[in-house]
C-alpha cells in the first residue's frame, strides 16, 4: 500500500501489453538463436521484419508501465500504435511467404529471378541469402509465414486492447 494502484490483470489493455512485451522478446530472441546458434542466415526481407519486432520491445516494455500507472490515455495510443505496426509487418511477412512459395516476384536484389550484377561486383566470400527460398519449414510454414501470423494475432489483440482500455476499472 505504497499509494499506487493495484493492477487489474483481467483488464484487455493490460493483457494485451503484457502479451506484446513477452511476444517481441520471444520473437528477437528466436530470430537471433536461429540465425546466431542454429546458423540460419536471413535474407534482407527477414531483416526488415526484424525491426517492429526490436521496436516493439521498449514499446512493450513502455505500454506495461502505462498500464501499471493506469495512465489509460497513453495506454490506448501505444497499443493502437502496435496495432498498426504489427499489421505492416504482418503485411511485409505476408508478401515475404508469398515470395518463397514462388506466388509472386520478389526485389531483384534477394530472389533467384535474377541479380543485377551491373551495379556492382557481388563479395564472393560471403554467402548470398535469396529472398524466395525458405530455409525452413515449420509446420508447414516458413518463418515468414509465422512471422505473418502471429504479427496479425497480436495486432488484433492490441487492437482490442485499446478499444478495451480502462474498461474494467471500477468495476467490483
Amino acid at each position: 500500500m505504497n499509494g499506487e494502484k493495484d493492477i487489474d490483470w483481467r483488464d484487455p489493455a493490460t493483457l494485451a501489453a503484457v502479451t506484446i512485451l513477452a511476444v517481441a522478446l520471444l520473437m528477437v530472441l528466436g530470430a537471433l538463436t536461429f540465425e546466431h546458434i542454429l546458423g540460419y542466415q536471413p535474407c534482407p526481407l527477414c531483416y526488415l521484419q526484424r525491426k517492429p519486432w526490436y521496436a516493439l520491445v521498449p514499446g512493450g516494455l513502455a505500454l506495461v508501465v502505462f498500464a501499471v500507472k493506469g495512465n489509460t490515455g497513453m495506454l490506448r495510443i501505444g497499443l493502437a500504435l502496435a496495432a498498426l505496426l504489427l499489421l505492416v509487418n504482418a503485411g511485409i511477412g505476408g508478401w515475404h511467404a508469398g515470395i518463397e512459395w514462388k506466388w509472386w516476384e520478389g526485389p531483384a536484389s534477394c530472389s533467384s529471378g535474377g541479380m543485377d550484377f551491373t551495379v556492382a561486383l557481388p563479395d564472393l566470400n560471403r554467402r548470398v541469402v535469396l529472398c524466395d527460398e525458405a530455409p525452413v519449414r515449420i509446420l508447414g510454414l516458413s518463418l515468414a509465414g509465422w512471422n505473418a501470423v502471429v504479427s496479425f494475432a497480436l495486432a488484433m489483440l492490441a487492437l482490442y486492447g485499446a478499444l478495451r482500455a480502462g474498461g474494467r476499472r471500477g468495476r467490483a
